[in-house]
């Protein structure tokens, strides 16, 4: 098996490695790759981005925002946490296998004192009833790969806030918070495990699972810079671009109403593929223009805070929402909540 460690920190970049490797590597030896990302959020393929994320919390704490090539649910990602990723051919028998994929790592865990951690349900790594690790796969061509987080030392605060967990998948588990279905791995490590940098442990993982005692002794898979530029294309193509994270997002439909002292504001909006498609204004509010013109300002428009003022810009909202605040509207209408 090779083996693979990016010194990128951007989620973007390392997903389009992967997924050029994937793609376009000799795949005769399964490759290993290990990536470690700044704060990130990470959508499966097929996720509406307006339902999944707390897009004020992540704007203002710099979070990137991302969508994979996999299927499966949205993660949360920082400089506490290792992803892996086995990019392999597909021998036919291995989609949805995630024990395949997920077992070395397991005994590697356990092989650190994490002896309880265990693959549940359909893709979930769990420790004592509690996730820290999500998996997802994406099969294509006759090759593979099957990829996962682990938490080793991620901040729980900023999952709570960042994430739109859905209270019906809460409830449905049987628990009250973010907090008590997501755990990291430090606490349940032996001892000399439990002061690592998170180099160290992608490296201790690295070495258990290839069955190394220095990965000098590994096979290491080699980058030249002509393929480092194709990766660099392949972000820029799918996983920096605005259009596939954004406007993968199926129709949403979107409610915004508040009451100000001078009267309430009713947004009713469709947003597809990540631009307004709809937009309809009720009300009290007392306004004398005729409101539908205010609306058709906003149809094409990204829905995104910057892209909204931008287009608001130069329009006096007065004459249709009265005294009302050109900033009470935008804040209204891309505010969550």
């Amino acid at each position: 098996m090779k083996y693979l460690v990016t010194d990128s920190r951007d989620i973007r970049y390392n997903l389009a490695l992967e997924t050029y490797l994937m793609e376009h590597a000799n795949l005769e030896e399964p490759i290993l790759y290990f990536y470690i990302n700044s704060p990130c959020i990470i959508l499966g393929r097929n996720q509406n981005i307006y339902e999944e994320i707390n897009r004020d919390y992540v704007q203002k704490h710099q979070i990137i925002v991302t969508r994979r090539t996999s299927g499966g649910g949205a993660v949360f990602d920082d400089l506490g946490n290792v992803s892996f990723s086995f990019i392999t051919k597909d021998d036919g028998q291995s989609n949805g296998n995630f024990l395949k994929f997920t077992q070395p790592v397991i005994e590697a865990l356990h092989e650190m004192g994490a002896q309880a951690a265990e693959l549940v349900g359909r893709n979930d790594l769990q420790i004592d009833g509690k996730k820290f690790s999500g998996n997802a796969m994406r099969l294509e061509h006759g090759r593979m790969f099957s990829h996962g987080t682990l938490m080793y030392d991620v901040d729980l605060d900023v999952i709570e806030h960042a994430l739109n967990v859905p209270k019906d998948k809460i409830e449905a588990k049987g628990i009250k918070s973010v907090h008590s279905r997501v755990t990291n791995l430090k606490p349940y490590f032996k001892e000399e495990y439990q002061k690592l940098t998170i180099e160290q442990f992608r490296d201790t993982l690295a070495k258990k699972i290839l069955g190394v005692a220095d990965l000098k002794d590994a096979h290491p898979y080699i980058l030249d810079e002509e393929v480092k530029q194709e990766v660099e294309k392949l972000n820029a193509k799918i996983f920096s671009n605005w259009d596939w994270v954004y406007g993968k997002s199926p129709k949403a439909a979107i409610q915004k109403r508040k009451h100000f002292t001078q009267g309430t504001v009713d947004f009713r909006l469709q947003v597809n593929h990540g631009k307004i498609s709809y937009c309809k204004v009720y009300g009290d509010f007392l306004g004398q223009a005729d409101i539908s013109a205010f609306e058709q300002l906003l149809l094409g428009v990204r829905y995104d805070r910057a892209e909204i003022v931008q287009t608001l810009k130069e329009v006096d909202v007065q004459p249709y929402f009265g005294k009302l605040d050109k900033q009470e509207i935008i804040d209204l209408i891309v505010t969550q909540g």
